[in-house]
């Protein structure tokens, strides 16, 4: 199964980069990962509908009709590690070819984007920045194949 991932907005802080670098290479050992970021459009003159309207249409002609979408959201499930390894592993064993993880903008992402979506992700009732949910997201990727592979990296 190969996993992509969209995030819009550039990561700027060099330690967050060197965090997704360092996941990225762990993570190379499991699965294939394509890890993407797509510039902001910008606030100026935009309002936050028309900046969820122009992110949509960019993140939905990244998707292709068999694709997995999971969008990261405030407003979705939560997974213990564990739960998060074991859908996963659900979705491999269903034959799931791809899956494509969202991080949207500032404003959350449009009608169409959540209409398409397959599910939506949360990682806490709190607020984390979109460029450091980044990194939460590839260690815990790196962290479900672990459990999925038993190794040592995940202690409950």
């Amino acid at each position: 199964m190969k996993i992509r991932i969209i995030a819009i907005g550039k990561t700027s802080q060099d330690y967050l980069r060197t965090g997704q670098d360092i996941y990225l290479k762990r993570l190379a050992h499991y699965t294939s990962v394509d890890y993407k970021e797509f510039p902001d459009p910008g606030q100026k003159g935009n309002t936050p509908e028309l900046l969820k309207s122009k992110e949509g249409e960019l993140i939905l002609k990244q998707i292709k009709p068999d694709d997995v979408l999971i969008l990261l959201d405030e407003k979705g499930q939560e997974y213990s590690s564990r739960e998060f390894a074991a859908m996963l592993q659900k979705r491999m064993n269903a034959g799931t070819k791809s899956i494509v993880l969202v991080i949207g903008g500032a404003f959350g992402f449009s009608k169409n984007v959540y209409d398409r979506a397959d599910l939506q992700l949360s990682f806490s009732r709190m607020t984390f920045s979109h460029e450091m949910i980044r990194v939460f997201l590839l260690e815990q990727l790196y962290r479900a194949f672990t459990i999925l592979k038993g190794e040592n990296y995940h202690h409950d």
